[in-house]
């Protein structure tokens, strides 16, 4: 069983394994309580002190689901790295025009024409509580060993690492 770490080392290792993917799958539950998940752009940053941000439609049904049901799933997946994060949290819609402007990139123009002060645009604040991730070797010669000694001794090799990380304690 993964143990939750609390460490600040552990905290800065989700984000090492997150900051460079572009896009998240976002799961949110609609009202009838179905998991419902959508591609969505992460917005950059260069620091993360336990909260994510992305631009949205407002409104929207994931907006809407938000507001019924604030708790969100971001998967995160870099494939040619092999790492992968699973990271849990609430979400609340915003609009904040100083930060819109802020958290602005000229990408997100594709879906907000009319830029950070686009009518339509919002943002999702996300507040982390926790996260797990799966940090495994990407090299061939890592994956060749492996499946060499699962053939030879009937065991799976060490995947890599496997952290569950909490950053909110529990109320």
């Amino acid at each position: 069983m993964v143990e939750t770490r609390t460490d600040q080392a552990a905290r800065d290792k989700v984000w090492e394994l997150i900051r460079e993917v572009q896009v998240a799958m976002m799961v949110t539950l609609d009202e009838q309580g179905r998991m419902r998940g959508r591609p969505m752009r992460a917005v950059s940053m260069k620091e993360f002190a336990g909260t994510l941000w992305f631009f949205t439609s407002q409104p929207s049904p994931k907006t809407d689901e938000i507001r019924h049901d604030d708790r969100v799933l971001l998967a995160y997946a870099d494939p040619s790295s092999q790492n992968y994060v699973a990271v849990s949290g609430t979400a609340q819609v915003i609009r904040d025009p100083r930060k819109q402007q802020e958290l602005w990139s000229e990408p997100l123009r594709t879906w907000f024409p009319g830029g950070p002060d686009d009518p339509k645009a919002a943002l999702l604040k996300v507040e982390v509580e926790g996260a797990e991730y799966w940090d495994a070797p990407s090299s061939t010669f890592v994956h060749a060993y492996g499946y060499v000694k699962a053939r030879l001794t009937g065991e799976p090799p060490k995947a890599g690492d496997n952290d569950k990380v909490a950053f909110r304690k529990p109320a």
